[in-house]
């Protein structure tokens, strides 16, 4: 028969498991360098669709979606193709935090903050992409 005292200790360790099981660890979210390279890929990104919701209108005239140096404009469509660029941003953003998530829990911290920068990056190369195309079309 159990005594009141191990009841007491099988329920703490089953609850400081559980609490530390879900996505949204402590260890992870409490990193300060985490939260500073998803602080600004997230200001990458609103900085960008802010140049978009600023530039592109619903309009029925094609818009240059891609140039090319030695080609010249090589992709023409409709204004709302260039969302496209934010949209695979934001899901390469939110693979890579799980990913990095992932990692950090496996004790692989550096694996973690090379996914957290790559998605940095990636935000930062959609941010010049975009600027690049609003030159162009206005």
């Amino acid at each position: 028969m159990l005594t009141d005292k191990s009841k007491k200790i099988e329920f703490t360790s089953k609850k400081s498991s559980f609490k530390h099981a879900g996505f949204f660890s402590q260890e992870f979210w409490r990193s300060s360098l985490v939260h500073w390279i998803i602080i600004g890929t997230i200001f990458l990104d609103l900085a960008s669709l802010a140049v978009l919701a600023l530039y592109i209108r619903p309009i029925d005239l094609p818009i240059v979606l891609h140039y090319n140096v030695y080609l010249g404009v090589d992709v023409i469509g409709d204004w709302w193709q260039v969302y496209f660029l934010p949209i695979i941003s934001n899901l390469f953003l939110l693979i890579n935090t799980i990913l990095a998530h992932f990692f950090y829990q496996k004790k692989e911290r550096l694996a973690a903050y090379i996914f957290l920068l790559a998605s940095f990056f990636v935000q930062a190369g959609i941010l010049i992409a975009i600027s690049g195309l609003m030159m162009i079309n206005y």
